[in-house]
């Protein structure tokens, strides 16, 4: 995928026309970001502080990247009590630091800057109470979920017996989950910047958001873990899984497109039927096999002797599923993903942004 310079470079061309280079967003930011610097070292001085908060404020400054200084407003003179303030996402455990050339969908939500001095408690307001008939359920904002389906789990996987015993490999998952309402909200991506990833065929990406409805589109960025020492014998199976819930007893449609360079190259439709689970209807996807085109890809891709030629690869392979009604062909849920490997000890790994149209 796209740097960070090169996502603003994008932002610029697409809200103002105006063409501007990587590099020249980097200068910029790093112009801005000396003067924010002065600008807030000056302010921190003027402050009624003792010397060991002044020295532990400017050096948590010292310690922010470029882009981190120009997005805080703490940077700003303030009062001597300013707020905590948001800055740049910092990246996943395992990921590469803001010395790199950080991809933008690595990163995870905001941390908080600490304020030169400590700042007077506050309470987190309750929300508003709504009555029980029109209240959003707690997942929704919050998971992969439209106002009528929710992505429950999802994974692909290498499974393979020896002595009798099943060994699994997971190449990509999304687990259970089970936030609160005091759980941040899903990061916004613009869907303008992912279409020139995915096909623009009659019932691609584009055509799709624009028919809507538009809560029902999401993008996860997967850290797939390729690691794996499991030796592949004559039984060895590539399968994905897959399991939503849902409210209506319907038939959905599962459409998944596997593109390269923007273009589609091939095409798996499963039909699923609902079962009354708990309460609620449960549409299960189990132990699907894995097409011949993505085995192959995967064998190709392990045999890659870099990581860095592996993400080379990756930045133009993507994956469209779309879930819809079977018989109205509605759209319940559109996921787009994109992918990296995994460099982490702790396997795949994986983060969610909702798809708007600002």
């Amino acid at each position: 995928m796209y740097g960070r310079n090169e996502l603003i470079a994008r932002y610029i061309k697409l809200r103002t026309g105006k063409t501007r280079t990587r590099k020249q967003v980097s200068s910029h930011i790093q112009v801005l970001a000396r003067k924010r610097v002065r600008e807030y070292q000056a302010s921190i001085k003027a402050m009624n502080l003792d010397q060991v908060s002044k020295d532990k404020a400017l050096q948590t400054v010292a310690n922010l990247s470029s882009a981190q200084i120009v997005s805080a407003s703490v940077m700003k003179p303030q009062a001597p009590f300013p707020p905590p303030v948001r800055f740049w996402p910092s990246p996943m455990p395992g990921q590469p630091g803001h010395s790199q050339d950080i991809k933008p969908f690595a990163q995870p939500p905001y941390t908080t800057l600490p304020a030169p001095v400590p700042t007077p408690i506050s309470y987190e307001p309750l929300p508003p109470h709504r009555p029980a008939a029109i209240a959003a359920p707690v997942w929704q904002d919050r998971t992969i979920a439209s106002a009528k389906l929710r992505l429950l789990e999802y994974s692909a996987f290498l499974e393979t017996q020896r002595d009798r015993e099943t060994y699994k490999h997971l190449f990509v998952h999304i687990g259970p989950s089970n936030p609160g309402y005091s759980d941040p909200v899903l990061e916004s991506i613009d869907v303008r910047q992912i279409y020139d990833k995915f096909s623009e065929k009659k019932g691609g990406l584009k055509e799709l958001y624009e028919k809507g409805p538009h809560n029902a589109f999401f993008l996860v960025k997967f850290w797939a873990d390729l690691s794996s020492d499991i030796e592949e014998g004559a039984g060895a199976f590539y399968g994905v899984s897959s399991q939503y819930s849902g409210t209506e007893s319907i038939t959905i449609s599962v459409s998944t497109k596997v593109c390269s360079f923007g273009k589609q190259v091939v095409e798996k439709v499963e039909t699923e039927y609902a079962h009354m689970e708990g309460g609620k209807y449960v549409f299960r996807i189990h132990r699907s096999p894995m097409c011949e085109y993505m085995i192959n890809f995967i064998h190709k891709l392990k045999h890659l002797p870099e990581k860095y030629m592996m993400n080379s690869v990756l930045e133009n392979f993507t994956i469209l599923q779309v879930v819809s009604n079977r018989e109205t062909q509605e759209t319940l849920l559109c996921i787009a993903f994109v992918f990296e490997v995994s460099t982490s000890e702790h396997g795949a790994q994986y983060h969610v942004y909702r798809l708007v149209n600002d």
